[in-house]
C-alpha cells in the first residue's frame, strides 16, 4: 500500500494514443479525478496515499485529445473534504463539468449547498480499507440527510464482497445510488459469481446506476481487457437505461498496468455496439444521472 508520502502510481503515465471511435457530441467522461497542483491545492494531511499531480488542464489535454465535452469530477480521497480543487474545475468549466464531492456527518448545510450551486451532484462513500475506515450505518445516514434535499446520487465505491454481505443495507438507502468501477468485483469468479449477480440484482431495483469505468483494474490478464469488457456488455444488457461510462483518469492507486485512454475509449466499440447504443451510454445517460443542463 503507498504511504501517505509515496506517489501511488510513481513515474510518467505513457502519452494515449487518440482513439480509432469518434465519440458523440457532447459525450461526458462520468468518472475523472484531478490532483493538485500541490502549490495551490494541497493534498489532505490526513491522506492515505500520495497521487503524482494531475491538474485540470492535463484533463482537458485529454479530454480534447479523445473527443470528450463534458465530465463527472469525482473528488479524491488525497484531497480529502477540501473541495477548493474541484469548485476549481467546476467553475471553469462553465457548467460542461458536475462534482462528486466527500461529504462527512459533520459537514454544515451551507457547504452542501454552496456546492449544489457550483454544480456537485452526489457524494461519494469508500468501503476499501486502503482509503480508509469505511462509514458506520450511523455516519451514512447523516450525510444521505445532508445532501438529500438537493436530489444527489450517492457514489459508492466498493469491492463485488461488500456487495455481497451488505447489499440489503445498499438497498435500503434512499437516495440513487450510483456504483463504481462496475463494482470492482472479481472477474477470476466469472460473470455468474455471487458479487456479479448481486450488483445485477441491485440494478434492477430501478435506482441503481452503475459506472462502467476501471475497466483497467478488474482485468484479469492486463493489457487485454476483454474479460471487463464483457462483464460491461452484461451490464449494459441488464440495465441500458442506468449504466454509464468513464475513463477513472488520471488512474489513482494503480500498480503496474497503466491503461492508455485511447485503448480504453475504443473499447467502447465491444461495450455499446452501434452509434445509438453508444449516444445513449455517453451522451443521453449521463445528462440524466448527473444533471447536465439541455
Amino acid at each position: 500500500m503507498a504511504t501517505a508520502s509515496t506517489p501511488s502510481n510513481p513515474g510518467p503515465h505513457p502519452a494515449p494514443h487518440a482513439p480509432t471511435l469518434t465519440l458523440p457530441d457532447n459525450a461526458c467522461d462520468a468518472h475523472c479525478h484531478v490532483f493538485g497542483p500541490t502549490s495551490r491545492f494541497p493534498y489532505a494531511p490526513d491522506r492515505t496515499f500520495t497521487p503524482p499531480e494531475a491538474p485540470l488542464a492535463d484533463l482537458q489535454k485529454l479530454h480534447a485529445l479523445l473527443g470528450i465535452r463534458r465530465a463527472v469530477i469525482v473528488q479524491s480521497a488525497a484531497h480529502g473534504a477540501d473541495h477548493t480543487s474541484l469548485l476549481a474545475a467546476l467553475e471553469e468549466g462553465e457548467r460542461r463539468y458536475r462534482g462528486v464531492a466527500l461529504i462527512r456527518p459533520d459537514t454544515p448545510a451551507r457547504e452542501v449547498a454552496r456546492l449544489h450551486e457550483a454544480g456537485v451532484r452526489g457524494t461519494r462513500l469508500h468501503f476499501l480499507p486502503h482509503l480508509g475506515q469505511p462509514p458506520t450505518p450511523a455516519a451514512t445516514a447523516a450525510i444521505t440527510d445532508l445532501v438529500r434535499p438537493y436530489g444527489w446520487h450517492l457514489a459508492l465505491h466498493v469491492t463485488g464482497d461488500v456487495l455481497v454481505d451488505h447489499e440489503d443495507f445498499i438497498r435500503s438507502n434512499p437516495l440513487r445510488l450510483v456504483i463504481d468501477h462496475m463494482g470492482r468485483v472479481d472477474l477470476r469468479q466469472s460473470l455468474d459469481s455471487p458479487a456479479v449477480t448481486a450488483l445485477r440484482r441491485l440494478l434492477d431495483t430501478g435506482r441503481t446506476w452503475v459506472k462502467l469505468s476501471g475497466a483497467d483494474r478488474l482485468a484479469t490478464a492486463p493489457p487485454a481487457m476483454t474479460d471487463s469488457a464483457a462483464l460491461a456488455r452484461l451490464l449494459t444488457r441488464t440495465a441500458p437505461e442506468r449504466v454509464v461510462w468513464g475513463t477513472d483518469f488520471p488512474h489513482p492507486n494503480t500498480h503496474g498496468f497503466v491503461p492508455d485512454d485511447g485503448d480504453l475509449t475504443d473499447l467502447l466499440a465491444d461495450i455499446a455496439h452501434g452509434e445509438r447504443a453508444r449516444q445513449r451510454l455517453v451522451v443521453d445517460k449521463p445528462t440524466e444521472c448527473f444533471d447536465f443542463p439541455g
